[in-house]
């Protein structure tokens, strides 16, 4: 393992370009400072400074250089987590469930933002189907959580409609004219409202169908369907550039995702969380709305 005090010393003679004066610096003898150097090239097995012939100017080689990067982003991650130990603020648990097939990309950038203005809380994250993410909610595990579910079908922070379609391969899709040969899916598993809306509305309309893929994971999905392995039901917000619409399918109703709790008080940390989720959401909702008056979503 890399020796955090060489390091530093390694960052001063560099800094300073010259040994004597980076002795000077940590409060060592300009012949330590030349031994603790030697001893850190000695253990990464590549010199990394050089002296002019007068012996007064240090330089570092190549590898000299790309340690030294290294070094100073190691010593600063040392000192902040020296710094949170040393603070007295109490870390506050803020815990959140979040859909399996919810757009990974997009919900990360709204934690993020949440994590940056409230340095005082420690975000903690469960990922899951959103039957899976109730029966965590309702056993105390988690205190919020952004589910998929069916309209109005309980109470909640707030909620937004999700519209659906079919979608399919831009390039080897599920033609409709395939005849009588079955449907080829790609799905989520049991309880996703998603697979719920697909197969019903197959089954209503007398249309046959086979299970050609199957996922818990949207970006699964997404690729399944990029690849024609078979089509899908997904939000509009999560069709790709890859993808294209089904054509001489059923319409699909929409879905909810709704924000919900266990019924308790939310704390100061928890409804901030709240509040960067819906206008995260919220400002989903109108891209998607966007989309679908271009006439193919995003």
């Amino acid at each position: 393992m890399l020796d955090l005090e060489l390091l530093n010393t390694l960052v001063c003679v560099v800094d300073e370009g010259s040994f004597t004066r980076a002795g000077e610096r940590v409060h060592r003898t300009q012949s330590t400072v030349s031994q603790q150097v030697r001893k850190l090239e000695e253990l990464v097995g590549r010199p990394l400074l050089l002296r002019d012939r007068a012996g007064t100017q240090v330089t570092t080689t190549e590898h000299g250089a790309m340690l030294t990067q290294y070094a100073r982003r190691l010593l600063a991650l040392s000192q902040e987590a020296q710094d949170a130990l040393a603070s007295d603020v109490k870390l506050t648990p803020v815990r959140i469930g979040v859909p399996e097939d919810f757009d990974a990309r997009r919900m990360s950038a709204m934690l993020s933002g949440f994590v940056k203005a409230q340095p005082g809380a420690r975000l903690e994250t469960v990922a899951g189907m959103s039957a899976d993410l109730q029966r965590k909610l309702a056993a105390g595990e988690i205190e919020i959580a952004l589910i998929k579910r069916e309209p109005g079908s309980g109470e909640c922070l707030a909620a937004w409609p999700e519209s659906l379609v079919w979608v399919q391969s831009a390039e080897a899709g599920w033609q409709a004219e395939a005849g009588d040969e079955p449907i080829p899916l790609a799905l989520f598993p049991h309880g996703c409202v998603y697979r719920q809306r697909a197969i019903r509305s197959l089954d209503k309309s007398h249309r046959r169908w086979r299970i050609a893929f199957g996922s818990q994971s949207l970006t699964g999905i997404q690729a399944a369907v990029s690849s024609g392995l078979g089509i899908s039901v997904l939000p509009t917000t999560a069709v790709l550039p890859e993808h294209r619409l089904c054509e001489g399918l059923p319409s699909l109703p929409p879905t909810e995702l709704a924000l919900v709790t266990a019924g308790g008080v939310l704390n100061a940390a928890q409804r901030t969380l709240v509040e960067f989720l819906q206008e995260g959401i919220a400002d989903l909702g109108r891209a998607e709305t966007g989309a679908l008056a271009r006439g193919f979503p995003d």
